[in-house]
């Protein structure tokens, strides 16, 4: 019998690689992957990847200019060194995100991610596959549409908890949206004291709801499940658009033969009575919206929060090498 991960890929869900582990990726043959800075900051460590650090610091060491300069220089370098490497294994698509501290700056996000793939053009790689990651913000989302409308570069609006921010994204044209499932089920859990069954699993709940919303009114935006914390999850998920995965819970995914029926299709999506809302020119409506979800905005601000503390201590690990 084929895998559990042959059969997720069997009910139609491109399978996405969440790691920077480059050197575990190629085993389970996903279409794209992902990044972001707390998995660049786990990978960095390890010995093998001292390398890539090596060569981000003599890259910004060339450019000169303030120590300051220096590190933020070699931090974009070192996600795309990272992306560059990911790149040679895998055929699609890899993404790479914007810092999280220009997550409320449309201007930051947008200039940030316009150097980004510059780095890219650099090394050879055409902007086709790369991956802007950009927090749901209304300001990052109001960047993405700048990104994909002005400059035709796609972008992954990440950090995502709600409809709200959902419908927003798809509205601006984003290429594609990372739902966080297992965020989702972390915060539940630790409201209600309660546990899931995989099948009222809210972060589950969450991304079935965004899914029959975009393929009942014809949006393109794809929806890329995010943030898993077990096969259950994934499962439960078959037939969604794409899944990013973590090596472990792929693994997983390989070494079981249990059988994985397609969950979520769009065609019956299509029949369904969903009300449909807009916030593409309503600013207010949104903040409004999305402040009624308690979850959605405490989830957001710790992701944030988390992603910039990585980056800073990215940032701390390349300053001691350009210092040395």
């Amino acid at each position: 019998m084929s895998t559990s991960l042959d059969q997720l890929k069997a009910a139609g869900t491109v399978v996405v690689s969440d790691s920077g582990d480059f050197a575990s990726i190629g085993k389970y043959k996903p279409q794209d992957a992902t990044t972001n800075p707390s998995l660049i900051l786990a990978a960095s460590k390890k010995p093998e990847y001292a390398q890539l650090i090596d060569s981000a610091v003599a890259y910004a060491k060339g450019k000169g200019g303030s120590i300051d300069s220096q590190v933020d220089a070699a931090l974009d370098r070192l996600l795309v060194e990272f992306g560059r490497e990911i790149l040679k294994i895998i055929p699609g698509k890899v993404s790479t995100e914007v810092d999280a501290r220009f997550s409320f700056d449309t201007k930051a996000s947008v200039d940030k991610a316009l150097h980004i793939i510059d780095l890219y053009k650099e090394q050879g790689i055409p902007k086709e596959r790369i991956l802007i990651k950009i927090a749901s913000t209304w300001e990052g989302i109001k960047a993405a549409e700048i990104l994909q409308r002005d400059h035709g570069v796609n972008c992954n609006l990440t950090l995502m908890f709600s409809i709200v921010q959902a419908i927003a994204a798809a509205e601006a044209g984003a290429f594609l949206i990372s739902p966080f499932v297992g965020r989702i089920l972390d915060w539940y859990k630790a409201a209600t004291k309660k546990e899931y069954a995989k099948e009222d699993d809210p972060g589950v709940k969450s991304v079935e709801a965004i899914f029959n919303y975009y393929k009942k009114y014809g949006y393109k935006t794809i929806v890329m499940g995010a943030s898993f914390r077990n096969i259950g999850e994934i499962t439960e998920l078959a037939g969604c658009d794409y899944l990013t995965i973590s090596p472990n819970l792929l693994e997983e995914l390989l070494n079981s033969s249990a059988p994985v029926p397609k969950k979520l299709d769009a065609a019956k999506a299509s029949t369904l009575d969903i009300a449909k809302k807009t916030y593409i020119n309503s600013e207010a409506d949104f903040r409004f919206d999305f402040n009624e979800e308690q979850m959605a905005v405490e989830k957001l601000r710790e992701g944030i929060s988390k992603f910039a503390a990585d980056a800073i201590t990215l940032k701390d690990i390349i300053k001691k090498k350009i210092s040395a």
